[in-house]
């Protein structure tokens, strides 16, 4: 009987678990720095609020200064540290962390603060988990790329290659703060006319002005049609 009663509570348990829908996972790239205009540290603050209020967990580079810190920490504090992923390579602890691991098997940060940090490699297993982490979230989530420097931009156009090669079919969208990011989204322009970027994946990134632009992207992004059909394996 007993026996009965404990398989029917494990049941029960795994089709509850089964039925809760997955929380949206949002990778935000962003930079180190905190930019010369404050609107940029506002911006990292008004997306983590929208982040809070959509219940999106949050991954992320992993460090605690700059719009990188901004971001993590305003989430942790309306969402608890549950929500924040930040995943570092450990070569950019001294750079991106006010205080940081020596290692990948110990850290400093403060999880209450800056909540959960994973550190890496490399640069390539930082993006390949951000990247892992946003596919197996639920239906909202994607990339979202702030203001940042050569960094924020080298990752925001790999994570639109991949789109395009079928690697993943998640939204790519830049968050256009006092028109940062307008001088790429005419290079975009300028690349179609020019015949390097086929009109069909010219949509691949998406423009969002506003906190809640970027929620309604997220959830209303549809893929280019130009984009690649491709089979990849799961490396």
């Amino acid at each position: 009987m007993a026996d009965t009663a404990t398989d029917t509570a494990t049941a029960a348990t795994a089709a509850t678990a089964a039925d809760t829908p997955k929380r949206p996972v949002v990778c935000v790239f962003c930079g180190a720095s905190e930019g010369a205009s404050p609107a940029h540290m506002e911006s990292a603050r008004a997306l983590a609020r929208a982040l809070h209020a959509s219940g999106s967990t949050l991954v992320y580079g992993g460090g605690t200064v700059g719009l990188m810190g901004e971001v993590a920490r305003t989430l942790v504090a309306l969402s608890g540290p549950s929500a924040v992923h930040g995943i570092i390579p450990a070569p950019l602890v001294a750079l991106e962390q006010n205080a940081g691991p020596a290692s990948a098997a110990g850290h400093a940060i403060d999880e209450a603060v800056y909540g959960r940090t994973t550190v890496v490699r490399d640069m390539h297993t930082r993006k390949q988990m951000m990247a892992r982490h946003v596919i197996a979230g639920g239906a909202g989530g994607g990339f979202v790329a702030l203001s940042g420097g050569y960094g924020t931009l080298e990752e925001l156009m790999e994570i639109t290659t991949w789109n395009q090669l079928g690697i993943h079919s998640m939204p790519v969208i830049v968050y256009n703060v006092d028109g940062y990011w307008s001088g790429l989204l005419d290079w975009v322009r300028g690349a179609v006319q020019s015949g390097f970027v086929s009109a069909t994946n010219a949509g691949i990134i998406q423009e969002a002005r506003h906190p809640d632009d970027v929620l309604r992207v997220l959830r209303e992004y549809q893929n280019a049609p130009g984009r690649f059909k491709l089979t990849w394996d799961d490396e």
